[in-house]
């Protein structure tokens, strides 16, 4: 006879968990029920796309509850519920529903049917969300790896091209130092302060003065290294070029899309929250990689002759946008980085989209030759490709240029005028980048790329999705940023309040 025993463990909110939780299980759903029964092929990203679609809704639920109730503690203060973490879901959703479009008739296209990539893409998402929500380092850990593994295995999903294989490779392996040195720095701070908890660090911080801070100085960098590589931040950038040209495209579109916010969503929350008070320390550090970013990214894109690897590096240069709005560190350069990720998240999703429709059978018409007349054989998928080019390069009247405005904008009232200017000077250089591959489709011709280009229903929409967006936002930018000024992160105390339950 067993003796009667207290168990204590954590309040569990359900509801504010329903994003990752519909993720998660969709995401197992679609792997259990494509097992066992054969279902259409179109309807995996019809699923796909109700289940990201789903969890934005309960996204925006989430948003009014936070703005009724506050910020609050989840799992015994493992995740937290603020409008940071509910913004970043839905933008994580909308990258998982724009690629779950574009990857429909990609899949049918290379003969790769199936409920894999889709399982994986909720997966990802899933660690994604987490790592937005995170408020100990060892979950923001556990929400890293498990968006890491799931983008390992989409990049070597097209088991046919080599360079797929090639592209998985490489990220696997240079992701793996990256977790290692993120999971050593987590160890160090902890060594320094007691604690993983972002909610304990912060408080031991405002209260202790540290002598020898060397440690926790250590365990920062370390921390910096890992999150900098998941974002491509120069110089943790070398995996960028070959990975995106190597992977599928549109899941090149999803990595340079959610990866990115999930990445930027934890250095925003560990840094920029987590270690306020350290701001002093971790600033210039962040400064100077967003003045390498920038060039970098800037420079080596124009050289380039091969359109994923110009977006590639055009990725890079974008990260070095938003790292201008993390190394401001104050209120509105958070605003205007969770700006600029939902911005470049429709639109390096809606070029990937077009990438992925002229690349044709195998992604073999990637270079910027393969785009040489496309004006001429499909105007308004030029048309549709060059809005795009366009706002990235940051022209009036587009989202993309009120998102490089909003950084700028935010670096320069923090004093930090040297890097607003070199973001600007980064900015004219890549917009020849972009004005290349439009003068190619427009002016070059043809030559023997004379086929015709059919764009998908499925991908017709996303194109539609991201080009509505970046026009809206473009002209009327208050309507996102009204709800980024609110999308603050913060960090709420664990409750005293636990579960008991007797056996």
């Amino acid at each position: 006879m067993f003796a009667a025993t207290d168990f204590q463990g954590p309040a569990v909110q359900w509801y504010a968990l329903s994003p990752i939780l519909v993720l998660l299980g969709g995401a197992l759903v679609l792997l259990v029920v494509s097992a066992l029964v054969e279902l259409p092929k179109r309807s995996y990203a019809a699923v796909t796309c109700a289940v990201a679609g789903t969890a934005a809704t309960l996204g925006f639920f989430l948003w009014h509850d936070v703005s009724v109730h506050g910020t609050r503690s989840l799992v015994g203060g493992a995740l937290g519920l603020d409008g940071f973490s509910v913004f970043l879901t839905v933008a994580i959703c909308c990258a998982v529903l724009l690629t779950s479009l574009v990857a429909d008739d990609y899949l049918r296209r290379e003969d790769l049917d199936g409920a894999e990539l889709y399982a994986l893409l909720l997966l990802a998402a899933t660690g994604g969300v987490v790592m937005a929500s995170a408020n100990d380092l060892i979950v923001l850990f556990l929400g890293l790896e498990t968006l890491s593994i799931a983008l390992y295995v989409m990049a070597g999903s097209h088991r046919r091209r080599l360079q797929s294989q090639e592209s998985a490779i490489k990220y696997f392996v240079l992701g793996g130092f990256a977790s290692a040195f993120f999971l050593y720095g987590v160890a160090l701070t902890y060594g320094a302060t007691g604690s993983t908890s972002l909610v304990k660090i912060s408080d031991f911080l405002a209260n202790n003065i540290l002598l020898e801070n060397g440690l926790l100085l250590a365990g920062l960098a370390l921390m910096l290294v890992g999150l900098g590589f998941k974002v491509a931040a120069v110089p943790f950038h070398s995996w960028t070029p070959d990975v995106y040209e190597g992977a599928p495209t549109p899941v090149t579109g999803f990595m340079a899309s959610a990866a990115k916010t999930a990445g930027f969503a934890a250095l925003l929350r560990v840094f920029v929250v987590g270690f306020g008070s350290y701001q002093a320390d971790w600033r210039p550090v962040v400064f100077v990689l967003a003045v390498l970013t920038l060039v970098v990214g800037a420079l080596l894109a124009v050289v380039q002759t091969n359109v994923k690897r110009m977006l590639a590096y055009s990725s890079i240069n974008h990260a070095g946008f938003i790292l201008v709005g993390v190394q401001a560190g104050t209120q509105r350069g958070i605003s205007a980085a969770l700006f600029y990720l939902l911005v470049y998240t429709f639109l390096v999703t809606g070029t990937f989209a077009v990438v992925t429709v002229v690349s044709g059978r195998g992604d073999a018409a990637t270079s910027l030759d393969d785009f040489r007349g496309l004006a001429r054989r499909r105007p308004l998928l030029a048309a549709v490709f060059a809005l795009l080019l366009l706002s990235q390069a940051g022209v009036p009247l587009t989202a993309g240029f009120m998102a490089k405005f909003e950084v700028i904008s935010a670096a320069a009232d923090r004093g930090s005028y040297a890097l607003a200017v070199v973001a600007m000077g980064s900015a004219v250089v890549a917009a020849f980048l972009y004005l290349r591959i439009i003068v190619s489709m427009y002016l070059a011709d043809a030559g023997d790329a004379t086929g015709a280009v059919p764009v998908p229903f499925s991908a017709g929409l996303a194109l539609a999705a991201a080009v509505g967006f970046t026009v809206v936002v473009g002209v009327a930018p208050s309507l996102v940023l009204d709800i980024t000024r609110d999308a603050v992160p913060s960090l709420a105390a664990v409750p005293a309040t636990a579960v008991t339950t007797t056996g």
